[in-house]
């Protein structure tokens, strides 16, 4: 989706002709993707640190919104970008191999019945979904059957405020990102209270390098690095343990090779 207009703090930008080795990022908060509590990074931010923990390269992370963080990371003023999926930022070049998943599901209340299985199963009920939100599998059905979605303001409160019009029965299920709605009811203690209804979208999201050729050197070997070492991530559990401490399962198990 495109996620992500939330009310964040801002960092500095460091310029980048740094020290021998930095690669910078610029990247968003996300959580539990990327988050903004320093005990609690995101699984994304984990995962990158823990590639080049004790590798060649100083990571230095800087959080912007995310149409900025994008065009930082394609003007070359950022080495990379946390964490697009390839069509919301196609001009970037991509690694192998991927740092998170991003599914698309829906959210019902615990004794719900209903499960999405297809646009047809959406007929003759209403939903809450995120304004500007889009999935491709959807977007024609939505646009053609518009008073069946309600609108909902995507801020940091989305979630909450969804959840609340399920519990009233207002709405048959929200629409989000299911590892965000996940860790959020985990978060307001109402795991038990809800599920997830089936998913419309699954896409990977990245670690994206700049297209821009002056850093050609330093992103070829970075990429190169970065692909092998989330290989050596998978193989030995550490992706695992990482989502684990976010109550989440291993995302590669849903991806589609």
């Amino acid at each position: 989706m495109k996620r992500r207009a939330m009310f964040i703090a801002m960092l500095s930008f460091p310029m980048l002709a740094s020290a021998k080795g930095a690669l910078m990022i610029n990247s968003i908060d996300w959580c539990p993707q990327l988050c903004s509590d320093p005990e609690k990074e995101g699984y994304v931010m984990d995962t990158v640190k823990k590639v080049f923990e004790g590798s060649p390269y100083e990571i230095k992370v800087s959080v912007f919104p995310w149409s900025r963080a994008i065009k930082g990371a394609d003007s070359g003023k950022a080495h990379a970008l946390l964490a697009p999926a390839k069509d919301e930022a196609p001009s970037l070049i991509y690694p192998n191999e991927p740092v998170g998943l991003q599914r698309m599901c829906f959210f019902t209340n615990a004794d719900s019945d209903w499960r999405y299985e297809g646009v047809s199963s959406l007929d003759g009920k209403r939903f809450g979904i995120a304004a500007d939100t889009s999935v491709e599998e959807l977007n024609a059905y939505i646009s053609a059957h518009s008073s069946q979605f309600e609108q909902i303001p995507y801020n940091s409160e989305y979630i909450k405020r969804s959840l609340t019009k399920l519990k009233k029965n207002r709405i048959e299920a929200f629409l989000f990102t299911y590892s965000s709605t996940v860790y959020e009811m985990s978060l307001l203690g109402v795991s038990s209270d809800f599920k997830e209804a089936g998913c419309a979208s699954s896409a990977p999201i990245y670690l994206a390098f700049t297209p821009n050729s002056r850093h050609n050197p330093l992103v070829s070997k970075a990429m190169n690095y970065f692909d092998s070492r989330m290989k050596e991530l998978h193989k030995s559990g550490e992706i695992d343990k990482i989502m684990k401490k976010y109550g989440l399962t291993d995302w590669s198990q849903y991806l589609q090779r």
